[in-house]
Parts: structure tokens; C-alpha cells; sequence
């Protein structure tokens, strides 16, 4: 998460009761409720009996990354009262039918943004501020969009949510009504819909800030023990490196808080799993006491399996504890053997190109964006030979990526050197780092930044036709869904979501954060996005808004939905693509045709289960293939003369012809990757002998 610049867009009254450990709030939170979480009448039926389906590896999940309002807002086959809020889970809209769709193909698991009573939305509906712009007649290029979200920007229903006001009672704007127990009911009816649906609950965790410290409207922790619980500097003053008022984690009572609050939702609420914000400003020690507590739950007694409940979150390294300067670190690398998952930005910046802290690099090709292959004649992508050796590095990356990031794996690189996952550089740290696929989040889009096909639009070619664009969007995600580590989704990506290039839409209004569930509407070219945080890049931005040819229309979301769900078939078909564990990916997972005389764009990843015990009772092995270039590919692979490999039968039933003709012949090795194709072939057990 990046620093948002959080402030309340409403005066809360001075005569304020609280208590950091309430579980139900008035409106506007001003006072604590006293609610029975065991009392049956805050239980709906739905929420006591339905299951999320058993995800019995880490790696067997797949995670769908969802806004609560985003959701359903606006979705008019949704009741008007239930848009954006909780209930809305729980009718037939568009929305829902999307997530069945999604779930019944191979999705696990929603995560849901943050959800606990977030500090700067206004709860009380008559009191908000919405635009009355006729937003839908203006141009596509222009800033009177944004000029009009912005206006009311802290005065909507709607932002991101990461500024916790009570870390154990839900919010209330999501709910019809935000007094007492009617937010805990409605919460607790949006997990029983989605457990109906066979999908697990994750929830987004913020305990590395507050929104408020010392003696402001807002401020809890101060109004308990005053200086306690937020982490300070030198000379006294609260430390605000996470964009707000950093709290103390490694302090015993703010640890307690924390584990405290994580119990309560994984008990009370029967949620399984959980996303933290800034992982990395806790400790190892504090994320361990996590763990440690959420496996004390048992079922009998707790209605819930905690050793079952899964933990990732950002291991980001920076601020004040950077380099373990307060504590041991939570981040990459420092949570081995924990089982704790931290999100992979090595696989992200190799597909997309540059980096997303680096403004620079708006133009910058990657593995999944032309780079060396389909040059997009930008000056920062260097000369041809300058981005076909940075090619071959990033695409060192993407193997490593697809291998589970795993610091132990050994691989040769572009340099013809079999080098372990450590010994690559990712901008002066090493790029493998996990001792475990499961402690590995492998995405390429995520709330933050430019959603994937925006980065496309970006850095692709501006003649590239919209089939390809299309095309290129679903290798990309599928370096994420054909990966050994954990699979994280945006929603919508697969209806190539788009947030009018906005690159920090925490602010921006239902407007530029909508997603249309029926594949109709695509929201690219709604204007400019805000000035606030894109308003330097505006003279670069207005000539692709206003550009039809790269507006994607119902046909090409529909091209797009129909591959990213053969991906989530795909991966739940081929149990090869989920070993699990670091031992078996070095067994049995090599990348032939790899080193320096490897074809530009090309990924050839071979998973052997002749080798060793057997992972997978369907399949003696699979080949999975990535061409990223525009043109088709033969490569030979004489090793696997005589072996049997046979396109997937999620690809070969699915929606995409061009995939079809990915062909290997046994009998010479000879292997044909189409252009712009990611693809998985199978040996069948026994197929090869």
C-alpha cells in the first residue's frame, strides 16, 4: 500500500465512548454497542451451516482480490438498498454470477478490502456527498471527470478503507444499516453467501496504522494509554513512514490487540484467512504469535479448523524498522518456515517492465509487455540489443517466478550459469527468497497501481489490435496462474478491467473503480484520472483515452473472460502446476531450452513425474509454455522424444482456437507455440511407457 494521505471527511462529536476491542458501533462509530456475538439471533442460518469448499494445499488456492462496493454499486440487477453493501452477496446480480462462474472453473477464495470500521467514510447515508455530474456525456480524454469525483472525493461512500478506526467491529456504510448488531448480522450473511458459493473469505488487515493518534477526533489507542501503542521516534513524535500513525506492534498490549482482533474475526465470524497491509512494519516474532494463536481454534470447540486459516500479506522493506533497525523484520525472505505467504514483486516487474516505484518507467516493456520482441519505440526501453539482454534477465525472473520463488531452485540462467533462485539480482536483492511455494503470492495486478490491461495500454505497442491485446493480458496472468506459488487475481481483470489509467484509485469514486459484471461496459476512457495523483502524466495519457481503437467493447472482454477462465481449469485440472512443496518443484521442475541461447519471449517449464514419487495421479508430466513474442515459435526438445504430450483438456474444450494449434511431436520433439499464447500440455499416466 502506498501513502494515501487518509483525513475524516466528517466531525465526529467530542462525547465519544470508545473502546479499541468494541464489536458493534453506533453509526459514525461515536459509541460502543454491547452485542452477544453467541447469541443465535446475530446468526443468520446461512452463515452457521454453509462451508467454503477444503483447500487442502496452500498452493491449491487461487485468490480473487475484491472491493466491497466496487462489487455491486453499480449493479443494476441488484436491489438499490443492497449496492455496495454486504447483502449484496446474497442476491442473484450480476456480481454473483460472476463469482459462481469464476468459482465453479477453479476459484477458491474472495479477498475482500478492508472491512472492519474504517475511520474516513461517512456512515450515515444522508450525510454523504455524491456527484451530480452527467459524467457518462463527457469526452474520454477529459479532466471534468475527475474534477467533479474529486469535489466530494472525502465526502462520497466510497474509498479503499485502509485507515482503521475499531479493528473488531465490521463498517457500516456496507451495511443498511450501521447501528448495533445490524452490521454484524449483515457481515456475517455476506461470508455465509460466499462460503455457499464454495469459496473462502479472506480479509484485509491494516495494524501497522491508525488513523489518528494522540488527542484527535479519531484517535483510540492514545485515549487508552496515552504514547503506548503507536510507534515513535527519537524526540517523541509518531512515526508516519506507513502514511499515518504507525503503530507499535512489537509493544506486548499492541501485539495482543492484534492477535486479539485476528481471533476474533477467524472465530466470530468464521472468515479463512487474512491479507496484512504493510506486513513487514511487524515482526516475525508478532506474525508467529498470529499463527500460533489462530492454531489453538479448534472446530469442536471454536467452530472453526485455525490451523486451517491462511496468512499472506506485504513484506515490504522500508521506513523507520527497515533492515531490521526495531525488530526482526515480517518480510521477503525473513518468514521462512512459517507458512506465511508475502507478495511476489519479482514475477510482477519482470511480466509488466520497470517497476511501479519507479516513475520512469510508465514506458518500460517487460516479458508480458513487448519488451525485445515488440518494441514499442520508446527511448526508455534502450536499443534492440539493450532490451533483448534486459528480456533475457526478466524472463530469468519469470522462471523463477513460475518455480515458486524459491531461493534453493536451481535453474541456468540467460548468463549460461546454473544459478540458485538467491543468486539472481532484483534490483540489488536477491530475487528468490522463499523456502515454500505457499509463502509465495505470485500476481500481476493487484488495487494498487495500473490495473493490467491500463498497463497494456501503456506499454504495448499503440498499433497493437485489441485480439492481441487481448492475448497478451491472458499470458500474463497466466505466468500467474500456471506458477507453483499462490495465484492472486484484481477483480475484473478478466473483463480487462480498466481504471482509466488511474494509477491510485483509493479516492477516486465509485466512477473510476466500477466494474460491469455483464461484460458490457468497459470503463476505459470515463476521463482523466484524478490530477492528484496522475495529473503529470495527463499530456501522456489523452491521446490513448480518447483513442477507440483502445477501448475494449463486450466482444473483446468476453475473448478475454473465456481464457482466464481455460487458466483457472487449466490449474485445477493439472495437479502438476500445484506440487507444494519446495523438495518436489526441485525434483521434478526443470526449464529446457533455458541459458543464453534461448529464443527471446520463449519459457519452455517441464514438470517430470517420472521422477521421483508421484505428485500427480493423472499425469506422468507437463510442459508449460509461454510465447510472448509476436510471432509463432518451433523449438526441439530432444529430450522428450517418445513422450506423449497432449494439449490440456481445459484448453483444448476451451474458448481460444489459436491455443489449439500448440502441438509437440513425440517423435521428433519438435514443439509449435503460437504467438502470444501461454499453454499447458499433458503426458497421461502411463501415456509415455
Amino acid at each position: 500500500m502506498k501513502c494515501h494521505g487518509y483525513r475524516s471527511p466528517y466531525e465526529t462529536p467530542k462525547t465519544i465512548d470508545f473502546d479499541t476491542y468494541s464489536v458493534a458501533l453506533s453509526t459514525n462509530s461515536t459509541q460502543s454497542v454491547a452485542v452477544n456475538l453467541e447469541d443465535p439471533k446475530h446468526q443468520p442460518k446461512q452463515w452457521r451451516k454453509a462451508k467454503a469448499q477444503i483447500v487442502e494445499k496452500d498452493v491449491d488456492r487461487s485468490i480473487y482480490e475484491l472491493h466491497i462496493r466496487d462489487f455491486s454499486i453499480s449493479d443494476s440487477s441488484v436491489p438499490e438498498d443492497l449496492r455496495g453493501r454486504y447483502g449484496a452477496f446474497g442476491v442473484d446480480g450480476a456480481g454473483n454470477k460472476q463469482l459462481k462462474e469464476l468459482a465453479d472453473a477453479g476459484l477458491t477464495t474472495v479477498h475482500l478490502l478492508p472491512s472492519f470500521d474504517i475511520a474516513s467514510i461517512q456512515e450515515d447515508e444522508m450525510q454523504r456527498v455524491e456527484t451530480d455530474c452527467d459524467l457518462e456525456s463527457m469526452p474520454a480524454a477529459s479532466s471534468k471527470q475527475q474534477e467533479c469525483v474529486s469535489a466530494h472525493a472525502d465526502e462520497d461512500g466510497s474509498n479503499w478503507g485502509y485507515d482503521p478506526f475499531h479493528f473488531m467491529a465490521p463498517e457500516g456504510s456496507y451495511a443498511t444499516n450501521p447501528e448495533g448488531a445490524q452490521r454484524v448480522e449483515e457481515f456475517r450473511g455476506m461470508v455465509g453467501s460466499l462460503h455457499n458459493m464454495g469459496l473462502e473469505v479472506v480479509l484485509d488487515q491494516v495494524y501497522n496504522h491508525t488513523a489518528a493518534s494522540g488527542q484527535a477526533d479519531q484517535s483510540v489507542l492514545d485515549q487508552i494509554v496515552p504514547g503506548y501503542y503507536h510507534r515513535l521516534d527519537a524526540t517523541g513524535k509518531v512515526e508516519t513512514s506507513t502514511c499515518c500513525q504507525n503503530i507499535a506492534t512489537e509493544n506486548a498490549a499492541a501485539q495482543k490487540l492484534m492477535v486479539d482482533a485476528v481471533v476474533t474475526w477467524a472465530r466470530d465470524y468464521k472468515v479463512d484467512g487474512f491479507r496484512f497491509d504493510l506486513m513487514g512494519h511487524h515482526s516475525r516474532e508478532t506474525m508467529e504469535a498470529v499463527r500460533s494463536a489462530l492454531d489453538e481454534l479448534e472446530p469442536g470447540r471454536d467452530g472453526v479448523d485455525g490451523k486451517s486459516v491462511y496468512l499472506y500479506g506485504e513484506g515490504w522493506n522500508f521506513g523507520e524498522v527497515a533492515d531490521n533497525a526495531r525488530f526482526y523484520q515480517a518480510t521477503q525472505g525473513q518468514l521462512n518456515g512459517t507458512g506465511i505467504g508475502t507478495f511476489n514483486d519479482r514475477l510482477r516487474d519482470a511480466v509488466h517492465g520497470g517497476s511501479t516505484v519507479d516513475s520512469s518507467s510508465t514506458f518500460r516493456q517487460g516479458f508480458g509487455t513487448g519488451l525485445g520482441t515488440d518494441p514499442n519505440g520508446n527511448e526508455v526501453n534502450g536499443t534492440t540489443d539493450e532490451a533483448l539482454a534486459d528480456l533475457r534477465q526478466e524472463t530469468d525472473l519469470v522462471r523463477l517466478g513460475l518455480a515458486g520463488n524459491l531461493a534453493d531452485f536451481e535453474f541456468m540462467a540467460s548468463d549460461g550459469q546454473v544459478h540458485r533462485g538467491d543468486e539472481l539480482d532484483y534490483r540489488g536483492a536477491a530475487a528468490g527468497y522463499a523456502s515454500q511455494p505457499g509463502e509465495v503470492i505470485n500476481y500481476v495486478d493487484a488495487h494498487d497501481n495500473e490495473t493490467l490491461y491500463d498497463l497494456t495500454v501503456l506499454k504495448l505497442p499503440r498499433d497493437t489490435s485489441m485480439e492481441q491485446r487481448v492475448r497478451m493480458n491472458t499470458l500474463s496472468q497466466a505466468t500467474v496462474m500456471y506458477s507453483q506459488a499462490v495465484p492472486f487475481w484484481h477483480a475484473g481483470t478478466e473483463l480487462l478491467r480498466s481504471k482509466s489509467l488511474d494509477r491510485n484509485s483509493y479516492n477516486s469514486g465509485d466512477w473510476f473503480n466500477r466494474i460491469d459484471f455483464t461484460g458490457q461496459e468497459n470503463t476505459f476512457g470515463a476521463g482523466l484520472p484524478p490530477k492528484a495523483g496522475n495529473g503529470e502524466k495527463w499530456d501522456l495519457m489523452a491521446p490513448l483515452l480518447q483513442d477507440p481503437e483502445l477501448k475494449p467493447n463486450a466482444q473483446a472482454m468476453a475473448q478475454a473472460e473465456g481464457a482466464a477462465l481455460d487458466l483457472l481449469r487449466t490449474r485445477k485440472e493439472v495437479g502438476l502446476l500445484r506440487l507444494g512443496t519446495a523438495e518436489l518443484i526441485e525434483q521434478k521442475v526443470s526449464f529446457p531450452l533455458s541459458g543464453p541461447q534461448a529464443q527471446p519471449g520463449i519459457i519452455v517449464m517441464h514438470i517430470d513425474d517420472t521422477v521421483g514419487a508421484d505428485a500427480d495421479s493423472k499425469h506422468d508430466g507437463a510442459l508449460v509454455l509461454f510465447n510472448a513474442s509476436p510471432r509463432e515459435h518451433t523449438q526441439v526438445l530432444e529430450e522428450l522424444v517418445g513422450r506423449d504430450y497432449q494439449l490440456a483438456t481445459a484448453l483444448e474444450e476451451g474458448s481460444d482456437e489459436v491455443v489449439k494449434s500448440t502441438l509437440f511431436d513425440s517423435a521428433t520433439g519438435e514443439l509449435r507455440i503460437p504467438a502470444r499464447t501461454a499453454a499447458v500440455l499433458v503426458e497421461a499416466e502411463g501415456a509415455g511407457q
